[in-house]
């Protein structure tokens, strides 16, 4: 309702309205209460069921010894440095290699046919081959080719593994966000004067990456984990060095000390993706803005 006090007119809420808002945060601070106690419980009876097993004590010792932990975690963190350098390498060349193949999938033209077919096959191939198996084929068998310029060290040719393998998966990616723009919006572009080209540019590919943002990050958030696989050609990586210690000591618990910085990194990166899923979701609800 309104009210006026000195010529001024104000908006102030109703009886009801107050009354409504007020059962709703009765109801909010209920539920969330809810929620936590259900998760508190839940958590407890893991923890019950676990620490009261026969075999924990054998499993406290190997996983969860706080000695061994502080003495693997400066190597393990050491190591975890050079998977991190990887990923922010590899990231943008996967990026570029991704929206390369899918626009090359896209064209139409019979004379960029042999581009087109080798985009397919490119994506059906690495797509197929399990990643931890490429990582094997590039960095043992192309130094084995004994090409000139060919690098030798195991993280660059685990990296450009990784790359072959996640371009694939990013190149589809992209080729569904400009599958879902609407062929109208090609046709607007086309009737103010742009080209197929500047069409491309200016009109699809803005709003298809923009739809791609969320599968994209959890695409890179399954290459920040698959940085690990690196370990198998040898550099001191994080799980490298994690598997030294525990060769060296009989202990598992520097696995554990690499699990930890994985999950430090990657679940900061999950919540963030999921924040932009659903931005987008209330963008493309009715009233929700652009």
């Amino acid at each position: 309702m309104t009210v006026r006090a000195g010529g001024e007119t104000a908006w102030v809420k109703s009886e009801r309205q107050l009354d409504r808002e007020r059962r709703r945060r009765r109801a909010g601070v209920r539920s969330g209460s809810v929620a936590a106690a259900s998760t508190v419980l839940c958590v407890a009876v893991v923890v019950a069921v676990v620490v009261t097993s026969p075999g924990w004590p054998r499993v406290h010792e190997t996983f969860f010894n706080w000695g061994e932990f502080t003495g693997a975690f400066p190597d393990v963190l050491r190591g975890f440095w050079l998977n991190v350098r990887i990923f922010l390498i590899a990231e943008p060349v996967i990026l570029v290699l991704g929206l390369l193949v899918a626009l090359a999938r896209g064209l139409r033209n019979p004379l960029f046919f042999p581009l087109r077919a080798l985009a397919v096959a490119y994506t059906d191939v690495f797509r197929g081959i399990p990643t931890i198996l490429l990582v094997y084929l590039v960095g043992f068998g192309l130094p084995a080719l004994r090409l000139q310029g060919v690098p030798d060290s195991p993280a660059v040719l685990g990296g450009f593994a990784l790359v072959l393998s996640y371009g694939a998966y990013v190149a589809e990616v992209f080729r569904a966000g400009i599958d879902s723009i609407h062929p109208s919006q090609r046709a607007a572009a086309r009737s103010l004067g742009l080209s197929k080209t500047q069409s491309l540019r200016f009109v699809v590919l803005p709003q298809a990456v923009r739809r791609v943002v969320p599968p994209l990050l959890n695409d890179f958030a399954s290459l920040q984990k698959d940085t690990a696989l690196v370990a198998v050609l040898g550099p001191l990586e994080a799980l490298r060095q994690a598997q030294i210690h525990s060769a060296t000591n009989f202990n598992y618990t520097p696995y554990l000390a690499t699990a930890v910085l994985f999950v430090a990194l990657t679940v900061p990166m999950a919540r963030f993706t999921d924040h932009l899923a659903a931005r987008a979701e209330r963008r493309r609800a009715p009233g929700g803005g652009t």
